[in-house]
């Protein structure tokens, strides 16, 4: 694994323990950024996942596998079949998967890849540093 999937892969790990965190009864913020917050971080986590897997791709391409998974998922908690509303139960579907759909968690993804796009954008503009040691 190169240096880049490294990063993106402890970045994923930190966007997990702050989405734990996020959601959690220790973390004060009103009900609604408790929730939407949630929402973004979980869409951030999906950008990071898709730019680790296809880090060739353009951020744009990135940008629009993330949104059309984070959608996909959200629309599926339209169908209710025994063995997915079991999956969605547990405490890692209910995590992963959602329950009951819900159109306000759109905008959040849609702001949770944003800013995963912003923040990609802004590394890569950034100027690589120069080796001194030579």
């Amino acid at each position: 694994m190169n240096r880049l999937r490294y990063l993106y892969v402890i970045a994923m790990a930190a966007v997990i323990a702050a989405g734990l965190w996020w959601r959690s009864a220790a973390n004060p913020v009103s009900p609604f950024l408790h929730k939407y917050g949630g929402d973004a971080l979980w869409a951030l986590l999906m950008f990071l996942g898709f730019r680790c897997v296809l880090i060739r791709a353009s951020i744009l391409r990135v940008t629009l596998v993330s949104l059309v998974f984070c959608f996909a998922v959200e629309f599926s908690q339209l169908y209710h079949a025994p063995w997915i509303d079991s999956v969605r139960n547990t405490r890692l579907g209910a995590l992963t998967l959602g329950s009951i759909f819900n159109a306000p968690d759109l905008i959040a993804y849609v702001a949770g890849v944003a800013l995963g796009g912003v923040i990609e954008t802004v590394r890569q503009r950034r100027p690589k540093s120069r080796d001194r040691s030579k």
